[in-house]
């Protein structure tokens, strides 16, 4: 089966470190878990890297017994045996049965660039076919901001691909809730998280549903989680390019009412007329009204939104700016459509994938380097 765990990294520095290349492809794939403080040889005295780096890397044309491995790197063989069919999963190691005896394990294609290549392609492949389970679920409307801003692209990217496999009898959760864990959704021990009704799920089917962006507030009060538990979940969302974080600009009135009404508690009408920006972007009519319901105490949202209508919603942005107000975020699927979501994850997929065929390109250079000195 094929199964595979990426992490975006960036590119390491120096081309010709065959432990930084060697190290870079381990942590990318997640194939060693990080426990703890970083140790001072940064993982490279590890059973993993000096698997790779010795001999499926080292010596692309010999094919390994978990026996033979065991001895030369001093471990248990059902231990490696462990590592042996993580690497199997993720496309870069073969096997064959032949003869009788242990399994031969072996890197595909011969060189660490074909290798890469046959699990750039399965990955691709698999994110095409599994990705259709969206549109089962999707309902939300394609509707747009009255500014689109960009997203919020601060979370390191990070998914799951696993070959589709039916969902047996007696197994917890429901199609869609492994569809999630296979790509990564529900974190790295789901629990109970994999019911169908567990948070997780709901959530994330929420967004499916939802036209607005969705802020942590709202989600927190809808699906009665804990806010801080909700926030994790929707950045593990955000980590997979499926959802983004964007300025709630539907919310604009709300937060230029928030603004002005604590900017002339604070500061008062003078403020407001010079350094916050009513004397720059309203007319006379509007800062008359809006000053005068504030001295009455009767500014509401519904007004605000009434006399800013006549302004285009970049001006009121920048009102709100030099009032000192801030939008809300809010989450959403990142797309108008399932393709559009497809779309964007795939991107995202592709530029990992691409810096994985340079790093092995680099380790066949680095490696051929070392055999002919």
């Amino acid at each position: 089966m094929f199964s595979l765990r990426l992490i975006e990294q960036p590119l390491p520095s120096l081309d010709r470190d065959i432990d930084g290349l060697v190290a870079w492809l381990v942590d990318t794939l997640c194939l060693v878990r990080k426990r703890g403080e970083t140790t001072a040889d940064h993982g490279r005295a590890g059973v993993v890297h000096r698997l790779l780096r010795d001999h499926l890397f080292g010596q692309p044309d010999v094919a390994w017994d978990a026996q033979m491995l065991a001895d030369e790197l001093a471990q248990m063989p059902a231990a490696l045996n462990h590592h042996l069919g993580r690497l199997v999963e993720t496309g870069l190691v073969g096997y064959t049965n032949e003869g009788k005896g242990w399994r031969k394990y072996y890197l595909r294609g011969g060189s660490i660039s074909n290798a890469v290549a046959h699990m750039q392609q399965h990955a691709l492949l698999v994110l095409g076919q599994r990705m259709t389970l969206l549109e089962t679920h999707w309902t939300r409307e394609a509707t747009s901001l009255p500014v689109e801003l960009p997203q919020d692209d601060t979370v390191a990217f990070a998914l799951g691909l696993v070959d589709h496999r039916p969902v047996q009898e007696e197994e917890t959760g429901t199609a869609l809730s492994h569809w999630m864990n296979d790509f990564g959704l529900l974190g790295e021990r789901p629990g109970k998280e994999l019911a169908g009704d567990s948070l997780t799920v709901q959530l994330f089917l929420t967004l499916l549903e939802r036209d607005a962006p969705l802020s942590l507030d709202e989600a927190a009060e809808l699906l009665g989680g804990p806010k801080a538990r909700v926030g994790r979940i929707l950045d593990r969302f955000r980590a997979t390019a499926m959802v983004e974080r964007v300025p709630r600009t539907d919310r604009l009135g709300t937060a230029l009412w928030t603004a002005m009404t604590t900017q002339h508690q604070r500061r008062g009408e003078d403020w407001l007329l010079k350094k916050g920006g009513f004397q720059r972007l309203l007319n006379d009519e509007q800062q008359g009204h809006f000053l005068k319901a504030l001295k009455a105490g009767s500014l509401t949202v519904e007004l605000v939104t009434e006399h800013l209508a006549s302004i285009e919603a970049r001006e009121q942005m920048l009102l709100l700016n030099l009032l000192g107000g801030r939008l809300p975020m809010g989450y959403r699927m990142a797309g108008a459509n399932p393709s559009a979501v497809q779309r964007n994850v795939q991107d995202r997929l592709d530029r990992v994938l691409r810096r994985m065929v340079r790093v092995a390109a680099l380790l066949d250079e680095a490696m051929t380097g070392k055999d002919e000195s």
